[in-house]
């Protein structure tokens, strides 16, 4: 698979991404984007020769480098809208697993396009670089970027707040931020290790989360946070020390910044129809777009937006124009002390339907678009309305499915929502029927079916 991805670069380590090719990454960056690049990369372990890498082919090529350090990846929003440079990148994986690593990157202020990707790949292969030499400054960004969270920031009530920062980017900034901000503080994994040992980098897979939850309870804490490795995405827990699923935290979120200021809000299409329903009571307009980091983003600056999110824990909030996991947890804690209410309340308040996890199912790549051609044909027949915004989704009047192929495994996801759960184990039933006999055994045997 290629490491040029839709949104980012991305491969394991010394085996998919070399520093060679890091290094032709930053001559081909700088060739797409001549001038101030601004630099910076995460706690893994492969990132300071990745990082020296691209920094180098990026001098090679003639930019004027700013090294903004080790960062959390809303450090580098932050800094490329408050400095004089237009173009970005990081050395980080996000929340794959330490073998991984790849590089962040934005020119001006729109997200990364598959055409933009498809013309650094070009460039590389090419080898049709613009030549140096370069120049190199450093910015400790990560001071003015606290400074920024500070005077934004003021505890409307003194929470105590579990930060759990994974062994990742955030460690040494989310529990100033949270202190300087007027909370208590309980720091959890918060020393960084690019190895990630204490648990999975991405916390949205709610199984990783025991220890933080045991924490949240021992320390009494009114609510916990999780941030994945490099810190543009969040998970919460109620002061039980159960996960808020992200769908819920992002309906808080609708119902303070859209209170008397209704504005569209974008959401992925596999949200659970809450994040709808709530915009439109807040009399906001709704926008469904399909998952994926750049695709959100492109969404909510083009439409203006108050806020944009998705299942996978990441916020984005028209406030900044961009996403950042802090900035997000320090605005739930600011909405729990402006309500007085504990979390636990206000999530049990938000009732979801019933609607599965991503279910995955083993699929060839050439084989991939059959099986949804099949689910979009067993759908139309059951009455079904048809949407192709990514993959196939097919909407009910009681409920929704959405079968999407994977574009880096052998595999499709599909993901469920129906008013009862009766319905929604027809709806998975549907989709069972439709697939070939082996694929269509495992997923009823999921649903009992």
């Amino acid at each position: 698979m290629s490491i040029y991805k839709d949104c980012d670069v991305r491969g394991v380590y010394g085996r998919e991404l070399t520093a060679e090719e890091t290094y032709r990454i930053g001559r081909g960056l700088a060739t797409m984007a001549p001038g101030r690049f601004l630099v910076g990369g995460d706690v893994r372990t492969s990132t300071p020769e990745l990082k020296d890498a691209l920094v180098r082919g990026l001098l090679d090529s003639g930019a004027e480098v700013v090294d903004l350090g080790t960062i959390p990846t809303p450090a580098l929003y932050f800094a490329l809208k408050h400095g004089d440079a237009a173009a970005g990148a990081t050395v980080t994986a996000s929340h794959n697993p330490p073998e991984y690593n790849g590089v962040k990157f934005m020119i001006g202020d729109t997200p990364v396009t598959r055409e933009r990707m498809d013309a650094l790949e070009g460039i590389v292969e090419r080898g049709a670089f613009a030549p140096g030499p370069g120049v190199l400054t450093h910015w400790d960004v990560t001071r003015d970027y606290l400074d920024f969270l500070a005077k934004r920031f003021h505890a409307p009530k003194p929470l105590h707040v579990l930060v759990d920062a994974g062994c990742g980017a955030m460690g040494p900034v989310a529990p100033e931020a949270f202190r300087r901000a007027g909370y208590r503080v309980t720091e959890l994994s918060c020393a960084p290790d690019g190895r990630f040992p204490d648990r999975s980098p991405n916390p949205a897979d709610y199984s990783c989360l025991g220890k933080t939850s045991q924490a949240v309870r021992r320390c009494g804490a009114d609510f916990g946070v999780a941030f994945d490795g490099d810190g543009d995405r969040a998970v919460f827990l109620d002061e039980t020390g159960a996960p808020v699923q992200n769908e819920k935290a992002l309906v808080l979120f609708v119902r303070k910044l859209l209170a008397g200021h209704p504005t569209p809000v974008v959401y992925d299409q596999k949200s659970s129809s809450v994040v709808r329903d709530a915009v439109l009571e807040m009399g906001g307009t709704p926008l469904p777009e399909r998952s994926g980091h750049a695709f959100i983003k492109r969404r909510f600056l083009e439409n203006g937006a108050a806020l944009a999110g998705e299942v996978s824990g990441h916020f984005f909030f028209g406030e900044l124009g961009y996403d950042d996991g802090l900035f997000a947890a320090l605005t739930m804690a600011e909405l729990l002390g402006e309500s007085g209410a504990k979390l636990s309340a206000l999530a049990a308040g938000i009732v979801c339907p019933p609607i599965t996890p991503d279910i995955r199912l083993f699929c060839p790549y050439d084989r991939q678009q059959g099986w949804l051609d099949r689910v979009e044909a067993a759908a139309k027949t059951a009455g079904a309305e048809i949407s192709h915004l990514d993959g196939v989704r097919a909407d009910f009047p009681e409920g929704w499915l959405l079968m999407r192929k994977s574009v880096t495994a052998e595999q499709v996801t599909l993901r469920a929502e129906a008013r009862t759960e009766i319905l929604l184990r027809a709806l998975i039933e549907l989709v069972a029927f439709a697939l070939p006999e082996d694929a269509g055994r495992k997923l009823a045997e999921f649903s009992g079916c």
